[in-house]
């Protein structure tokens, strides 16, 4: 008898992944233990929307695949929000010194690019950043490095919007007001020591 054919199932369309991943580093450590020694690796990983929000994990494991998804879900539990102005930069500069990392983080013009390097440029281009020019001075731990430029990311404070240019005549009448006001204040005064010179000689 022949076999029966299956129905075949509808081919589901892969789901768009929320975050991109950038694998930062992958170390090989070894814990010493009364048996010997216990091989696992340790996966430096970080996330990002490329819209805003960024984070960075570290997962241990036997195996290098576990490592990394360990971390990726401790980086979605540690995410922040960066605030990018409107030329896909930063708002401000900001520096910062953790342990032996020292960074310094400033805006740039549109078309400047990312200009970074190590883990700084990766965490950078993840959370959406274009145009920015950095420093890292002291440590060339990778580690070290991301978590300062998280902790630098986290300083940044979105800009004020700027106010809206008022039309000439109201900003005119508003000038007259504060005129007319301090002339107000500047009359008032000089009929104070009028009024205390009437009193003096009332009371005499």
């Amino acid at each position: 008898m022949g076999k029966k054919n299956q129905s075949k199932m509808p081919s589901r369309e892969k789901e768009a992944k929320e975050f991109d991943e950038e694998v930062l580093q992958i170390d090989r450590v070894t814990r010493v233990v009364k048996g010997g020694r216990r091989l696992r690796f340790r996966c430096l990983v970080a996330i990002g929307d490329r819209k805003g929000r960024v984070g960075i994990g570290i997962g241990k494991a036997t195996e290098v695949v576990n490592g990394i998804k360990k971390a990726i879900a401790k980086a979605k539990k540690s995410l922040i929000k960066v605030p990018i102005t409107d030329t896909d930069s930063i708002p401000h500069s900001v520096q910062i010194k953790y342990k032996s990392a020292k960074l310094f983080v400033m805006p740039a013009a549109p078309g400047t690019g990312v200009i970074a390097g190590g883990a700084l440029r990766k965490i950078l281009s993840l959370s959406g950043v274009k145009n920015v020019l950095s420093k890292n001075h002291g440590s060339n731990n990778k580690v070290v490095t991301a978590q300062a430029s998280i902790l630098a990311l986290q300083k940044l404070r979105p800009a004020k919007k700027a106010r809206k240019a008022d039309s000439p005549e109201k900003v005119q009448t508003e000038h007259d007001e504060e005129k007319g006001q301090i002339k107000n204040k500047d009359s008032e005064k000089k009929k104070e020591p009028a009024k205390k010179k009437k009193e003096e000689i009332s009371n005499k």
